[in-house]
Formats: C-alpha cells, structure tokens, sequence
C-alpha cells in the first residue's frame, strides 16, 4: 500500500473503531507526538489504547491528505457531540506499509481568540 493509503487506512480503520486494523497500520515501536499538550505516545499498543479509549460521541472527516514520498500530512475534522469541533493536522512517516512516526497539532476550532488587532483585516470563517 502507497504511504497516502496508509494514513487514508488509518483515519478509515479510527472511524470504524477497528481498533486491530488500526494496529496492523502501526509500527510496534511508533512514536506520535502532540507538541500542542507536550505529550508523546510511544509505541503500537498506546497508540491504539489512547485512540480506542477517547469518550464516544465521535466522527472523524478527512479533508485531505497529500503525500511525498514516505512522509503524508492529513488534515481531519472531528466533531465531538459533548466538546465540540476539532481539527488535526497530522505529519505521518510511513515505512514498510506502516506508520513509524508522527507529530499531531489537535485543536478545537475558535479555541484562539481573534485578536482586536487583526478586526479590520480578517474576516471570521
């Protein structure tokens, strides 16, 4: 499988909950990073433990991926019925037809003030 479908797998297998899929997509000695909450998962079964063990109430929307070679950048929307919207931006490296590497920026959408300077040069989304 070409590392795009890879992740396209990933996010697929995540919003199933085929929480073995996701492992099979997943290096035993992965490293995921989260610099936003400064924290760092390390290996296949955290992975899946922190993903499988989220509260419910969610979906998961890719909006893109784009690859170049083995690195893939996804960008995903995940509405939550209790907290709200979020958005991810995740760089993945993917060796061997599995994920070996990957740094997540996780935010909920609006969570940054627009500040009063920028008013009069931005317009709200």
């Amino acid at each position: 499988m070409e590392p795009s479908g890879v992740v396209e797998a990933l996010w697929d297998r995540i919003q199933a909950r085929d929480w073995s899929g996701v492992a099979d997509l997943v290096a035993e000695d992965v490293v995921v990073e989260w610099p936003i909450s400064a924290e760092r998962i390390v290996g296949n079964k955290n992975f899946v433990a922190v993903n499988s063990e989220y509260p419910g109430g969610w979906s998961i929307r890719v909006l893109r991926i784009v690859a170049d070679g083995s690195e893939v950048v996804s960008e995903v929307e995940v509405p939550h019925d209790e907290f709200g919207v979020f958005r991810a931006a995740s760089f993945w490296t993917v060796q061997q037809g599995r994920i070996v590497r990957g740094r997540e920026y996780w935010t909920s959408v609006g969570a940054d003030p627009r500040p009063a300077w920028r008013t009069a040069l931005v317009e709200p989304m």
